[in-house]
């Protein structure tokens, strides 16, 4: 039986009534929207640079090992904040045209995040079992088990996959904050746009002087830390879409919550939910439920 903290009985049930609001709009998608670009609802090898499936061979090859991935990727400074080529172009541009053809029907829509107010959760549009989930498994599974060892990196059970927009008189920039994930994936996916840049402190700490600035590249990924504080410039022109996706352990969640940094006190929820699992002892976790904490 999973039950909620007595002193925050309406922040749960909040969160539950915008999961059962989440699980409408993903039933009235399905059997109302009509897809642009249909075949980009299923993840191939042909999306993905073939410098990133040359990574993620080695990273699936017996000898691979920390230092041998790190020279297919750019580092950087001590943040363990690294940068690697993942879709091709073309790629970019029928997501792009897709997520523009739903933005512009009359669907309905849901927020990315609490912080973010343009975008898409790809799980509302059906990309999760398809495309987001094998992403996860079969191609960067292999990369964070090397890069995020002490986070669970060979264990990434769970996700939440979402787009960002930003645009000129929409949202322009993002406030300085930490992601409700082990490890994160952030992709720009395009289009064309100026300033923007994103920055990172310290992990788990509040914003101090000392940043680290990371530009956009086009159809390139940036894996940091979830717990890495960060934020995003505004941009000075243009329109920018990112592809986020939180990734999550429950093996590390389990036995801390990333946000309230305390033992989580589990309820119930459909689908991945925050990426938690309610295990008997020796059973393989099988639901995924919220932290009734924060």
């Amino acid at each position: 039986v999973w039950s909620a903290m007595t002193d925050q009985p309406e922040e749960v049930q909040r969160r539950k009534q915008l999961i059962h609001q989440s699980a409408e709009r993903k039933a009235i998608i399905a059997s109302h929207y009509k897809r642009k670009h249909p075949e980009v609802y299923i993840l191939q090898d042909s999306f993905l640079a073939p410098e990133f499936l040359e990574i993620v061979s080695y990273c699936t090859s017996p000898d691979a090992h920390l230092d041998g991935l790190l020279r297919y990727t750019e580092s950087f400074s001590d943040k363990r904040i690294y940068r690697l080529p993942v879709f091709t172009e073309e790629f970019c541009r029928a997501f792009v045209e897709e997520l523009e053809n739903f933005e512009q029907s009359d669907m309905p829509k849901g927020r990315p995040n609490s912080m973010n107010n343009y975008g898409v959760l790809l799980n509302e549009i059906g990309m999760d079992e398809n495309f987001v989930t094998p992403l996860r498994e079969k191609y960067l599974r292999p990369i964070t088990a090397l890069l995020y060892p002490d986070l669970g990196g060979a264990c990434l059970d769970s996700h939440k996959a979402f787009v960002v927009k930003y645009a000129l008189h929409e949202d322009l920039d993002l406030s300085s904050h930490y992601d409700n994930a082990e490890v994160t994936l952030n992709v720009s996916l395009g289009k064309d746009f100026t300033e923007g840049n994103l920055y990172f402190g310290d992990f788990r700490q509040v914003l101090g002087t000392f940043l680290t600035w990371v530009e956009h590249v086009g159809t390139q990924g940036l894996l940091h830390r979830g717990g890495q504080i960060h934020g995003a410039l505004p941009i000075a022109s243009g329109e920018r879409w990112n592809l986020i996706v939180w990734m999550r352990a429950s093996a590390i969640r389990n036995r801390l919550c990333p946000m309230c940094n305390q033992k989580p006190e589990l309820v119930e929820a459909e689908g991945f939910g925050d990426g938690f699992t309610e295990t008997a002892e020796d059973d393989v976790p099988e639901t995924v439920d919220l932290c009734s904490l924060w």
